[in-house]
């Protein structure tokens, strides 16, 4: 068995911290500290001696990014620049994306955003050599605490950059009080906090580079993620082909369900579990309270039992209780219709396509939205596939709650999506994308363009008359970084 990574060995994050935990004497645990010691320095110097490719510092002074004196030739790839689920990092986003991941954590588990901060974060980027590379994290002890490194490659997928910087940020937490023994964070606690995160975080939480320039500005996408309705859609979606696991395969998963190869099934367990404790009363308490205690036991186990007793005084209360949850969420629909406020908001959202640019190159990405129409005129054919598709499968999914007063709309514009990309207008959207090859005969641009404007036009003359819900007011609280 291998250490765990909260043991200073360097480690693939995907594998982060979900080992059975061994016990060393007391000469192995020396040797290990000594070995981080040593080797954490010799890291930092070799990418700060990279000055020219630049390094940041976040507002709070806790992440320090470092920038390699290369780029991957990925970064530059009109694929993956089109592909929403990677991330392209550089220095001065990638420290503003680390505090946003801090502060929507903290909302999470109830930390007050004003908890200062005690283990110093380096991030440091190098060339990806490919779309799967390995997430590092080394962690070194001293007299006044704890130090991380993280090594990033400059592109790699969003699910693992969240959970690289979750899962270190955990690590900072739960080693605030650890002397010799640091803390061991599960894998399912870094999994299922990641995918909430993704899943319902503030708008703008991951900032990607820009991958083109226009009339010298450069323009980038921007990874949004709306609070959506039901956080465990994806989740859901997931679990009602597969079945969850249990409590003991969540405990101790295989290499190749944190991998991801078992089609999501280990992610959305863990976010359905995470969620679900959260929910508990006095749930976020007991998480933090088992972060905070972590370095006192050998394992996260005995922790967690030790954190959550009020709920499970044995064990075998744990999968019991899980067990419920699972039949109870398979079974519940996702929510009654969406209001017609509701409804106009979110089909709102889908057809906007959320985009940044930066007036020059050491400003801040500016968020703007653009129309489906803009879309069509502006972007390549390859650009517009990705959109395009992803705001089809939206308006499938959003058909299934969206308003009486919008139905009509919302199925139309479905309709034309499917015909500009070539696809059967007739079948549902889940249908086309289960088989992206079945094509009919495409629509033209100008037809599509000339739908789309008819469409909008209609639509705001019945968006008009919807009355906003007495329910949702609006959040005049500014985005904090």
């Amino acid at each position: 068995m291998k250490p765990p990574l909260n043991r200073c060995i360097v480690e693939s994050l995907h594998r982060q911290t979900v080992r059975p935990v061994q016990r060393f004497n007391g000469s192995t645990v020396q040797r290990l500290l000594v070995f981080c010691a040593l080797l954490f320095p010799l890291l930092v110097r070799a990418q700060f001696s990279a000055q020219q490719a630049g390094s940041a510092r976040s507002i709070s002074g806790q992440f320090i990014v470092i920038g390699s004196a290369e780029n991957s030739p990925l970064l530059n790839s009109r694929d993956i620049a089109a592909d929403t689920n990677f991330v392209r990092l550089e220095p001065a986003l990638l420290a503003v994306s680390a505090e946003r991941i801090k502060e929507s954590l903290w909302r999470e588990l109830g930390i007050p955003s004003a908890t200062p901060w005690r283990g110093q974060v380096f991030l440091a980027l190098h060339p990806a050599q490919s779309l799967d590379e390995e997430v590092a994290i080394v962690a070194k002890p001293s007299n006044t605490g704890w130090s991380y490194l993280v090594r990033l490659p400059d592109v790699l997928p969003r699910v693992r950059f969240a959970r690289a910087m979750t899962g270190v940020l955990l690590l900072e937490f739960a080693n605030r009080n650890a002397q010799s023994h640091p803390a061991e964070i599960p894998a399912w606690l870094a999994d299922g906090l990641s995918a909430e995160l993704l899943a319902e975080g503030s708008p703008e939480i991951v900032l990607s580079s820009p991958d083109k320039i226009v009339n010298g500005v450069p323009v980038a996408r921007m990874d949004t993620i709306e609070r959506g309705f039901d956080s465990l859609a994806d989740a859901r979606r997931v679990l009602k082909n597969s079945p969850a696991l249990t409590f003991e395969q969540l405990s101790w998963p295989t290499e190749m369900q944190l991998g991801g190869g078992d089609g999501g099934v280990y992610q959305a367990s863990a976010q359905l579990f995470v969620s679900e404790l959260l929910g508990l009363k006095n749930g976020a308490a007991h998480l933090r309270a088992m972060l905070e205690t972590s370095p006192q036991f050998y394992n996260w186990q005995t922790a967690f039992e030790s954190a959550f007793h009020e709920n499970f005084p044995r064990p075998l209360d744990v999968e019991k209780w899980w067990v419920l949850r699972v039949v109870g969420f398979i079974a519940r629909e996702p929510g009654p219709q969406w209001t017609p406020a509701a409804s106009r908001e979110k089909l709102d959202g889908i057809l906007s396509v959320p985009v940044e640019f930066r007036a020059s190159s050491n400003d801040l990405p500016v968020h703007a939205e653009i129309s489906l129409q803009a879309v069509i005129r502006n972007f390549d054919s390859d650009r517009q596939a990705v959109i395009l598709e992803n705001k089809l499968r939206d308006l499938e999914i959003a058909q299934f709650r969206i308003a009486a007063p919008l139905a009509v709309l919302t199925d139309a514009y479905r309709r034309t999506l499917s015909g500009y990309l070539g696809k059967d207008a007739g079948a549902s959207a889940s249908a086309n994308f289960r088989n992206t090859r079945t094509s009919s005969k495409k629509s033209s641009a100008g037809d599509t363009l000339k739908k789309l404007d008819e469409l909008d036009a209609q639509r705001r003359m019945v968006e008009s008359a919807i009355q906003p819900d007495k329910s949702m007011q609006p959040s005049l609280e500014p985005l904090k970084f």
